[in-house]
């Protein structure tokens, strides 16, 4: 039975269950018959084996050599999503995997999770998925090289690869409000500087429609507002009852950043995401951040 033939989505391997991975399944894991995940150490595996149950079958993969299992899982899936990310020496799983994707027979769609940081330093100007990236980052350069050799798999084979490029991740427990309550929200200001957001549930939405619409392509998942960095963190302390933490310019906070944090402190851009809506029919449940942080403060948001 060639591929053509073959049920759109029975069989979905995941590399690298993550925040994001771990959401998706959660909410569409039941669209699948059989769900193959990979975690770095046998130790996490057999955590999320539990938490998960007899839905999904959790292997370790520590990104330079794949098991027979794994190998078999490659060769069975229908769908695949991908969600760990490149290091320096390339893509971890195409490095030890690429030969079982260019010789399977039923993998029918690719999900490949990026980062709009791509896109590098636009001086607050807007960029869609037809702007040339421009990575400043040895870290965003890498990503991109990800993509590519994604595309390229899918050119040679046939299998529809979707690049979905996410913008800034909050949902569950990684939020504005969390870190209010942690007394660990800085609200710092750097004029002119914005970010997209995107809700962990918008993600899992894109992956969905990706995947059971066979998308090839680039694909922005970002909110509708672009918007300075301190506000999540004044309506945050405002739905919690605080006053909101002092301003701090950003000159006096950036010693104390790491480099990756710096990095995306050094860049600004507002991302368009109607080719999301367009083409894979994604209505956002959370357009903004306002939408978002209030439905996870009432307790109705994941």
């Amino acid at each position: 039975m060639g591929r053509s033939e073959r049920s759109l989505m029975s069989s979905l391997v995941c590399f690298g269950l993550g925040y994001c991975a771990q959401h998706f399944i959660a909410t569409f894991g039941d669209k699948f018959d059989h769900i193959v995940g990979t975690v770095r150490g046998a130790e996490r595996a057999a955590a999320l084996s539990v938490q998960f149950g007899g839905g999904l079958t959790v292997l370790a993969f520590d990104g330079q050599s794949a098991t027979p299992e794994l190998r078999q899982a490659v060769d069975t899936a229908n769908a695949a999503l991908i969600s760990i990310a490149q290091d320096e020496e390339g893509d971890p799983v195409l490095r030890a995997l690429g030969d079982d994707f260019l010789n399977t027979q039923n993998l029918r769609s690719i999900v490949y999770l990026s980062t709009v940081g791509v896109y590098g330093d636009r001086g607050g100007d807007w960029v869609d998925e037809d702007t040339p990236p421009n990575p400043y980052s040895a870290r965003g350069r890498d990503r991109l090289a990800a993509e590519r050799a994604w595309q390229e798999l899918g050119k040679r084979t046939g299998i529809a690869v979707a690049i979905l490029r996410l913008a800034g991740i909050y949902g569950s427990q990684r939020n504005a409000l969390e870190q209010i309550s942690r007394n660990a929200a800085r609200r710092i200001v750097k004029p002119g500087q914005v970010f997209n957001r995107v809700h962990v549930a918008d993600i899992a939405q894109a992956i969905d429609a990706a995947l059971a619409r066979r998308a090839c392509g680039i694909f922005n998942v970002a909110d509708d507002e672009p918007s300075p960095p301190g506000d999540p963190i004044v309506l945050a302390a405002k739905l919690k009852g605080v006053a909101p933490p002092p301003e701090i310019p950003f000159e006096e906070a950036a010693p104390t950043m790491s480099p990756l944090a710096l990095s995306f402190w050094q860049e600004c851009r507002r991302v368009r995401n109607d080719k999301l809506k367009r083409e894979l029919g994604v209505t956002l449940r959370y357009p903004t951040y306002r939408e978002g942080l209030e439905a996870l403060f009432r307790g109705d948001a994941t």
